[in-house]
């Protein structure tokens, strides 16, 4: 019998559940600043949904940097976490929506790019136990795009994939979700995301509730059973 709800919403955090992607951006400003060097809008666009090993590569080029990329993630995190207030920039809708699937039983993971550290600092302003499972950069091998951090949220969830919501903000992350063949629907944010044939894009999350995401869900479901 095929479920009549998603057994699981996937969430990114920067931009999607907070919007913390101009707090990365002044980081990163800033530790051009501090070395002298230019680093442009245009420059921390290009980073939005990499993970944080492979855009600290591009910018401990770019800056001349002598630390190693571990270092330069560390005191990126830092100081992104220290720009986080109170209270918490949620993305509209976002923890409104987080917390009723909370309440109604369906699964939720956290997957980022970001820190495990603020990943973890993230999930416990959302509330105890909101999240299920928490995926971050630190986690896996593979950064988004690759689907890899998603479909380890599905492993340890317990579920499949393919019955999975996953929300995203960026061109990166929403290839990573679509790759996982999660149900992938794209909130843009800072960056434009591309509508094409069989993508999803909804505008915001504002006034989106369970029911909504259910009617969507088997809606999908519907779709691949036609096919």
């Amino acid at each position: 019998m095929p479920n009549l709800q998603p057994a699981a919403v996937l969430w990114d955090m920067d931009g999607t559940l907070i919007d913390s992607e101009h707090y990365w951006m002044n980081s990163e400003q800033q530790l051009a600043k501090s070395t002298g060097a230019i680093w442009t809008a245009e420059d921390g666009m290009n980073l939005i949904g990499m993970s944080l090993y492979d855009s600290t590569r591009v910018i401990k080029q770019k800056l001349g940097l002598s630390e190693e990329p571990e270092q330069i993630i560390e005191n990126l995190t830092d100081s992104v976490i220290s720009q986080l207030g109170t209270p918490m920039p949620w993305r509209p809708g976002a923890i409104e929506l987080l917390l009723e699937l909370k309440s109604r039983g369906i699964k939720c993971a956290l997957v980022t790019m970001s820190m495990r550290r603020m990943a973890l600092a993230v999930a416990d302003r959302a509330g105890e136990s909101v999240f299920d499972v928490v995926v971050a950069g630190d986690d896996v091998i593979h950064g988004k795009p690759h689907p890899e951090a998603y479909l380890k949220a599905a492993e340890l969830l317990g579920v499949d994939i393919r019955d999975c919501i996953a929300f995203e903000d960026s061109v990166t992350g929403l290839r990573s979700a679509e790759a996982s063949e999660a149900i992938a629907v794209g909130i843009p944010n800072i960056v434009q995301l591309e509508q094409k044939p069989g993508r999803h894009i909804w505008q915001t999350l504002e006034g989106v509730t369970v029911d909504h995401l259910i009617d969507f869900y088997k809606e999908q479901r519907a779709n691949d059973d036609r096919k």
